[in-house]
């Protein structure tokens, strides 16, 4: 099977389209023929060595956790799913080697999600760990009705589905933002405020009283700060990119592979109350032009490969 692999550590140079034996399939697993992967920080995070002390990695490795295909072949007692059916995952397994930046990739039955007819491959699998991201991130905050909730970088892959996730609850969510996507955040019924120096005094001048809840998806220097200084006291907080907020009462968040999960966001694009933002759609073998996209912030959007061609 086609497969973009690395066989060192590395930046986006290091990975080649190759050709690799298909997985097989053992108990209460399901073989996929993979259509769409999408580029996460994550990925170009593993292939640079960046998680090393975290996660074993066995070289030449597969990268990718996202998948949308098709149901290729089941293994012995697996009757939830049967050879035909449009399937979605985020397919984290405890060692980087067997991703899903391939034609076929082997997931576990409990963590595959069927894709509703009106959800096309592009954007099913450009959801699942950004989608289950942000649902975990607005599950452990649980804001509600009459709350005020601030996340940063809220026009971001996870963001902008999480900025949907917290506006539904009926809080008022304020989100951090370029001025070039705040008309969308506002679309999603999201008060957007510029990033940047004298963010906590602007958004102390919308919410006066300080913050019920905060998420931040971004890591990057300062944000911490500013969420001590506008958070309420008894707020919650969360990060998905800086541990420093568990020295401040705070939770650091990963996600985790969950098949029912991704069909609930599933289920929400079909029925129009989710959204997700593309940017584009790149052949399988520019899996290092992606990351590039990716790393330089150039993409505003979620960037898919097509693993068809």
């Amino acid at each position: 099977m086609r497969a973009i692999t690395f066989a060192a550590y590395g930046d986006p140079s290091v990975l080649e389209l190759t050709d690799r034996p298909r997985p097989k399939v053992g108990p209460s697993q399901v073989l996929v023929r993979v259509t769409r992967t999408s580029v996460n920080p994550v990925d170009w995070k593993i292939v640079s060595g960046g998680l090393d002390a975290l996660l074993e990695t066995h070289l030449p490795a597969v990268p990718g956790w996202d998948l949308a295909g098709v149901v290729e072949e089941v293994g012995p007692d697996t009757p939830e799913f049967a050879p035909g059916d449009r399937v979605a995952a985020y397919a984290r397994k405890p060692e980087v080697g067997g991703g899903t930046y391939a034609e076929y990739a082997m997931v576990p039955v409990e963590y595959l999600a069927p894709i509703p007819d009106g959800v096309d491959d592009d954007v099913a699998g450009a959801l699942p760990l950004t989608g289950l991201t942000a649902r975990r991130c607005i599950d452990a905050l649980a804001p509600s009705a009459g709350e005020t909730v601030l996340l940063h970088a809220a026009s971001g892959g996870v963001g902008y589905v999480a900025a949907q996730l917290a506006a539904a609850t009926g809080a008022r969510v304020i989100g951090t933002t370029s001025e070039a996507n705040a008309e969308r955040l506002r679309a999603a019924g999201v008060v957007p405020v510029a990033y940047g120096e004298g963010l906590a005094e602007r958004v102390g001048d919308l919410a006066p009283d300080g913050v019920d809840a905060v998420a931040d998806f971004s890591g990057a220097e300062g944000v911490l700060g500013t969420t001590l200084a506008v958070l309420r006291p008894g707020g919650r907080h969360v990060s998905i990119a800086d541990p420093a907020v568990l020295e401040h009462g705070g939770r650091w968040i990963w996600v985790r592979p969950d098949g029912p999960g991704l069909a609930h966001l599933l289920r929400l694009v079909d029925r129009g109350e989710l959204a997700v933002h593309v940017d584009r759609v790149l052949p399988l073998a520019e899996a290092a032009e992606g990351f590039r996209l990716s790393m330089s912030g150039e993409a505003n959007g979620k960037v898919v490969l097509d693993v068809e061609r």
